[in-house]
């Protein structure tokens, strides 16, 4: 009996030590260890291996709702990191956006990691990428960012999502006060950065380098860089920097003082009958996301805070107190359609010239001379070339050339010209939007004629290496031979600050009055800059 008694005893200790293990892993899924506890990803049919929907920070709902973000929980046990975690609360906005995130929810501040680093000890080099969208769409499981193809060239990957819109950047007056640092807004900038500060507390467990991280983004996504470069809450997070087409210095899209910012925000809470700040919170956030989506909503944009923004960017840059890192940054050649100018009126001359008019005053005739336009052929240029300029081009000149003059450190600046082939078959009637998404079906919305160049936003897919994840376009040789070579150099820069190595052209820094930009297209090439003359005129117009 006594010899029964105590086997039972010893065959439950067993089990009680066997249930206490972490339990063993799928066949072949990989785990890693973070500091809020251990995570099981999956193993891709190239070899990489990806962790997906990992929380960087506590669910921004309740009274978390337009607050900074908070640490995430720590978890026991073994977390699924292999599906996506949901998008910021969004409208379908842009036609080119493809998500495989299974929703939207205003629980959202989740990032994924690709990487082929067998060890936490090999130490490669980071790339975190923030998505595009105008602030107000856009999500880290969008394919054209995919981490796949960077992280077989040695790199360890990390997208981020974060907030939005209304959630994301809507600054109050009651907001401000109930701040230790009396301010508001920027929250989805907040987010970038307590993302960024996972990286540097966790990337090593997936094999990356927390000193060699560099920061990158498009659109919203390149703005979002300018912002962390100039804010100093972000110093240390980052050792280098990609900007593509967009930024915040002088830029339409913000960031705006913050009483301005108030003004709105108090502005939308009596469109939707909210008299508090509790009673803000208090209201579901899809209405208050419908509500954005009404004519005469106000736009939410960043805030000069005093805080997260001390000063607005450009006066930051111009001071030099930007993080002094090696920055990649350019545009493409048509980054918006020429009916942003001329609306229906076809491209001839005297639309053109009325047009200019219409915008400039009494300084037409010195635009008239920088965009010149004696031709139909050359009055379509002339407003693509401007209407690209005032969109973003001029943005990201001034971020490159304040850079260049203050940061210390070198500027690549490259222009992306490859046009993108034409649709697949499959694709119907669909025509090109107005900045590169995709109208499907609607006679009624505005659709951009031929392209003559690389619209707004057609670089991703090539210069990180993810043209197959594109079905839309009949991808050809010659597309995957400019892909080749610009992920070539941006997987260069990512590693050692410097877009030059063995097979590539050579790409001089950007310096002296008349600095070298690389043409990016079949033929690559650097060349002088061609046209300082158009930014410094537009360096003088009321754009900020």
């Amino acid at each position: 009996m006594k010899r029964l008694l105590l086997l039972a005893l010893l065959t439950h200790a067993v089990l009680v030590a066997a249930m206490a293990q972490t339990p063993k892993p799928a066949s072949g899924a990989p785990r890693v260890q973070t500091a809020n506890g251990q995570l099981e990803g999956v193993v891709l049919s190239s070899g990489v291996r990806a962790f997906r929907g990992i929380p960087f920070a506590a669910p921004p709902v309740d009274a978390r709702r337009w607050q900074p973000p908070q640490p995430a929980a720590a978890w026991t046990g073994v977390r699924a990191a292999k599906e996506f975690g949901p998008r910021a609360m969004q409208l379908p906005l842009f036609g080119d956006m493809n998500f495989r995130s299974a929703g939207v929810s205003e629980d959202c501040l989740y990032l994924n990691v690709w990487t082929t680093a067998a060890a936490a000890k090999e130490r490669r080099p980071v790339l975190v990428y923030f998505y595009g969208g105008g602030f107000v769409a856009g999500d880290g499981s969008e394919p054209r960012y995919d981490g796949e193809s960077m992280a077989r060239r040695g790199i360890v990957v990390v997208t981020v999502n974060y907030r939005l819109g209304v959630l994301g950047f809507l600054a109050h007056p009651e907001l401000t006060a109930e701040s230790a640092r009396h301010a508001s807004g920027n929250y989805g900038l907040l987010d970038q950065q307590a993302a960024l500060r996972w990286v540097q507390q966790n990337i090593a467990a997936f094999g990356g380098d927390p000193q060699q991280v560099t920061i990158a983004g498009e659109s919203a996504g390149s703005m979002s860089v300018s912002a962390q470069m100039a804010s100093p809450l972000a110093r240390g997070l980052f050792a280098r920097a990609i900007g593509e087409s967009g930024s915040f210095l002088n830029s339409g899209f913000g960031p705006v003082p913050l009483a301005e910012a108030e003004q709105a925000g108090v502005a939308f809470a009596q469109s939707v009958g909210a008299t508090s700040l509790a009673q803000l919170r208090a209201l579901p956030a899809q209405q208050l996301l419908e509500a954005t989506g009404k004519p005469g909503s106000p736009r939410f944009a960043p805030t000069v805070d005093g805080y997260f923004f001390p000063q607005a960017p450009a006066a930051i840059f111009a001071a030099g107190q930007q993080a002094r890192v090696p920055l990649l940054v350019g545009w493409n050649s048509q980054e918006m359609s020429p009916n942003f100018l001329l609306g229906a009126q076809p491209p001839t001359p005297d639309n053109f010239r009325q047009a200019v008019q219409q915008r400039f005053g009494s300084r037409a005739e010195e635009v008239l001379r920088l965009y010149p336009a004696a031709t139909p052929a050359e009055a379509e240029q002339a407003a693509t070339d401007l209407a690209g300029d005032l969109f973003i081009a001029y943005t990201t000149w001034k971020w490159a050339d304040a850079h260049a003059r203050t940061g210390g450190q070198p500027v690549y600046r490259y222009l992306y010209a490859r046009p993108r082939p034409a649709m697949v078959p499959a694709m119907g009637n669909a025509q090109p939007g107005l900045a590169g998404g995709v109208v499907k079906g609607d006679a009624k919305a505005p659709v951009a004629p031929p392209a003559r160049g690389a619209v707004h936003s057609a670089e991703i897919e090539y210069a990180l290496g993810n043209l197959a994840t594109n079905k839309v376009y009949a991808w050809t040789p010659d597309d995957y031979r400019v892909s080749t070579t610009t992920q070539g150099y941006f997987a260069n820069f990512i590693k050692t600050g410097n877009p030059n190595g063995k097979g590539l052209p050579a790409w001089p820094a950007a310096t002296g009055a008349t600095p070298q930009v690389l043409h990016l297209d079949v033929t690559t090439r650097a060349e002088p800059e061609q046209h300082r003359a158009r930014y410094l005129f537009l360096d003088q117009q009321p754009l900020k």
